[in-house]
């Protein structure tokens, strides 16, 4: 009895992939993308901030630094509120939820009117080239509250980049100590505060949730150019009005640093860890300390310049990450 031979086609293995094969296909180039487009706008960011510390001593010596913080914020907010209501007759605006707007104004009052207070009083302090070498150690306080909040054990590696940071921070604050005297190290505390209000910032800012980059800004800015302005109420009797050079300055920090940066940073850390973008920032330490020379024509002494190298080589030794990548994934809907 001779076998039937079945006229049932056989599978095609040469047949194109699935729709779920495809969908993943075209969906790797586009996360390379965003991935990309998501450093750069960090990166952007934190070439502007760079500039910040130097220019900011530069209008203390005329504005008191509440004052600062309400004239640049404030200017930034009603341009961004502009440019809201210009994009949302393009284009419909997601509408944050009560919770999403919560811990938008929280992120804000954190990232803007706590931390500039902080910041705008320790390089009064202490000098723009310190600024720039602390800001090293930010990315590491970002990732240990990140490590405490979501219950991440910390491996060996971390561990030895939290102490040599540590170190690194603490050869830059010693030097400020000896160089400057107690209101330069003084200024220095205040600036690793400020660093830990900046941890914070990042977390607050990615549990409020996705959206836009402008809408996100724009609400923080409101927020934090609101509590600047009840701040500044400090500084009433010292008010007058700035001269052309400050005034200049003024305007550069709130549409070059605080609408074009904080727009950049909040597209980056749409996609990005919390941990990655701000490591990042560590650009801002090299461009930071050579806009105070080139601006303020201040001197760099070795212990600091040391100080700042560890902190970034501590810093890097803890952000490397072998297991996964550094996009933020989505989180799966239930």
């Amino acid at each position: 009895m001779t076998e039937k031979t079945s006229t049932r086609p056989r599978a095609d293995t040469t047949a194109p992939a699935t729709a779920a094969e495809r969908a993943e296909g075209l969906a790797a180039p586009g996360a390379r993308r965003t991935k990309v487009l998501s450093i750069v706008a960090v990166v952007g960011a934190a070439l502007l901030w760079s500039s910040s510390y130097a220019v900011t001593k530069e209008v203390l010596s005329d504005v008191g630094p509440l004052t600062i913080g309400a004239l640049r914020f404030t200017f930034a907010a009603l341009l961004l509120i502009a440019m809201t209501r210009l994009l949302a007759r393009r284009r419909p605006i997601e509408r944050p939820t009560g919770r999403q707007r919560l811990l938008t104004w929280l992120s804000g009052l954190l990232g803007i009117t706590v931390y500039f207070i902080l910041e705008n009083f320790g390089v009064e302090l202490s000098t723009a080239s310190d600024a720039s070498l602390i800001v090293a150690s930010y990315p590491l306080m970002t990732m240990l509250l990140e490590l405490a909040v979501f219950r991440i054990r910390m491996p060996v590696a971390r561990i030895v980049a939290v102490l040599v940071a540590a170190a690194g921070a603490y050869l830059v604050v010693r030097n400020g100590a000896a160089v400057g005297g107690s209101q330069r190290w003084l200024g220095d505390i205040l600036l690793l505060l400020g660093g830990m209000v900046w941890a914070l910032y990042n977390l607050v800012s990615k549990l409020a949730g996705g959206r836009d980059a402008v809408s996100v800004t724009c609400h923080q800015m409101t927020a934090g150019a609101a509590g600047f302005l009840l701040a500044s109420l400090f500084e009433a009797s010292h008010w007058s009005v700035p001269s052309p050079t400050s005034s200049a300055l003024l305007v550069y920090l709130a549409v070059g640093c605080s609408v074009g940066g904080f727009l950049l940073y909040n597209y980056g850390l749409q996609a990005l860890k919390s941990s990655v973008a701000v490591n990042i920032l560590n650009l801002v330490p090299a461009f930071g300390v050579l806009g105070a020379v080139l601006i303020n024509g201040e001197s760099v002494q070795l212990t600091q310049a040391t100080g700042g190298i560890v902190i970034v080589g501590g810093v890097m030794l803890g952000l490397v990450d072998r297991g996964g990548g550094s996009l933020e994934q989505p989180k799966e809907r239930r």
